[in-house]
């Protein structure tokens, strides 16, 4: 029975040391996508001139998970509460998506700034600041890469050798 345990605990545990480096590798990748989406965002509005609601529509169909979804949150929410300020809306679908992603506060913050500038000038400084928020969220990317090249072994010798010693204790 003390075997079983042992095992389970070390399991666990190293299961644990393991979930944290995909966390760490996860995030540069969620964070590329959206840049992406950026991007993808200023074609549509400078040069195919897009309603911000189809726009944010047609890259949701195109674009990974968070980003996908907290697009489809906003387009959804601009076509059933054309009332409601988009700042809001965006804000909103930022914090939902975020507790699904493996992205932090300073990601949140980028892009959430964003929100609060959309739609409110023209096509020209709406670009800008799409432009600026990519570049922002470029910025943090490099963070995150650095983050999993310094602790990603880290994370997962960490949770193998805190299940040995919990194991090690045990006995």
């Amino acid at each position: 029975m003390k075997l079983i345990g042992a095992v389970i605990v070390l399991l666990a545990a190293t299961l644990f040391g393991f979930f944290q480096a995909l966390q760490l590798a996860r995030r540069p990748r969620q964070i590329r996508e959206l840049v992406s989406v950026l991007q993808r965002l200023e074609t549509e509005i400078v040069y195919g001139s897009t309603p911000l609601p189809e726009a944010l529509r047609s890259i949701a169909g195109h674009s990974g998970e968070p980003a996908g979804s907290l697009l489809r949150d906003v387009a959804s929410g601009l076509i059933s509460k054309p009332q409601a300020p988009l700042r809001e809306q965006w804000h909103e679908a930022c914090l939902r998506a975020w507790r699904r992603s493996a992205m932090k506060a300073p990601e949140l913050e980028a892009f959430s700034r964003l929100g609060a500038t959309l739609g409110l000038s023209d096509r020209i400084d709406q670009a800008k600041h799409l432009r600026l928020a990519a570049a922002q969220l470029q910025a943090e990317e490099e963070s995150a890469r650095d983050d999993q090249r310094r602790y990603e072994t880290m994370w997962r010798s960490l949770g193998v050798l805190v299940g040995a010693l919990i194991v090690i204790l045990m006995y």
